[in-house]
């Protein structure tokens, strides 16, 4: 019995050990490839650097050749490329994002703040989705072909089917113009959360919904469910005790995955809300030719992306015993 202990807290320690060696090889790759693309893909942009970085800081009217030339021999924008690439490589090498182009300010202060914007955006949506999505799903899964089951088909064609940026003019023209209800963009008001949350979690809602239901109904046909009814509990008992954790599995891994789209979504809908998260500020960035702040903005959603993956790998692993004893029976 103790050999049998022994051997099931091994294969577990085994199993977390991959795991977290798997994602941080994944960092530090992802940061290498993100960042050099990044700086590559800024300088290339179309129209003079140096410009670009007066007028953000300087505003457009004020710009002209000889500001341009200051910042352009401030920042060393008139050194090789592979110098300033070779550069940066050591910055990161010491955990060192720089500093804004625009602001002078330090990248990771600033990636920090809109992080956390962000991070407020996607907890908002995701709660969205799970209050909505999963009773329906369960509901639609032990009930098939009932209305409940039906309108929530509909409602996830029809809501995947309509782009964020559609869904989010939508939203604006119902329930900000029309009914003046919530604020139409702006981070200055409690319910300037709402709208942008809406936006990502109502295609996220039907979405779980189906996929709660088909792991619900899976669960619900499996031979464990059955015995435990005909052992004698009812059907909320052997629904609490077994199929919610069998269903469980599938449905954390497509919300893992969906975490990673909402913060990708969120580049576009928060720039229409004017949310002041890390997608607002990397449009910004692009448009300043902060290169700097590029290459900190997407590292950090790629860690977010890394970070997700290791949450939701960590969660099927306490969730199925399977997993961890590299049983696939």
């Amino acid at each position: 019995m103790n050999n049998l202990t022994n051997d099931k807290a091994g294969a577990t320690t085994t199993a977390w050990t991959g795991i977290l060696l798997r994602r941080c090889m994944q960092i530090v790759a992802l940061g290498l490839l993100v960042g050099t693309v990044c700086f590559f893909m800024a300088r290339f942009l179309p129209g003079d650097m140096a410009t670009r970085i007066a007028a953000g800081r300087y505003g457009y009217d004020l710009v002209n050749n000889a500001a341009a030339d200051a910042v352009r021999g401030e920042l060393g924008l008139d050194r090789p490329m592979w110098l300033a690439l070779l550069q940066w490589w050591g910055q990161i090498a010491r955990f060192d994002l720089g500093t804004s182009l625009v602001t002078g300010n330090a990248v990771w202060r600033e990636v920090a703040h809109q992080l956390g914007a962000t991070v407020d955006l996607a907890v908002a949506s995701m709660l969205i989705a799970v209050t909505a999505g999963l009773p329906l799903g369960i509901w639609s899964g032990l009930h098939p072909g009932g209305w409940i089951d039906r309108l929530t088909l509909v409602s996830a064609v029809v809501l995947r089917a309509i782009p964020s940026f559609l869904l989010a003019v939508l939203l604006m023209v119902l329930v900000a113009v029309q009914l003046g209800a919530l604020p139409v963009a702006g981070d200055d008001h409690a319910g300037s959360l709402l709208l942008p949350a809406l936006t990502l979690g109502l295609g996220l809602a039907a979405g779980l919904a189906r996929v709660t239901r088909a792991a619900m109904r899976e669960a619900a046909a499996s031979p464990s469910y059955e015995f435990a009814r005909t052992k004698g509990l009812s059907d909320r008992q052997a629904l609490v005790r077994h199929g919610l954790r069998q269903a469980a599995t599938p449905v954390v891994a497509y919300l893992g995955v969906q975490a990673v789209f909402l913060v990708e979504g969120a580049v576009v809908v928060e720039t229409l809300f004017a949310w002041p998260g890390i997608g607002h500020a990397l449009v910004h960035a692009v448009f300043g030719r902060d290169v700097p702040m590029i290459q900190g903005t997407a590292l950090c959603m790629g860690g977010v992306f890394v970070t997700f993956n290791l949450l939701v790998d960590a969660a099927c692993l306490a969730l199925d015993p399977r997993r961890r004893t590299g049983s696939t029976a």
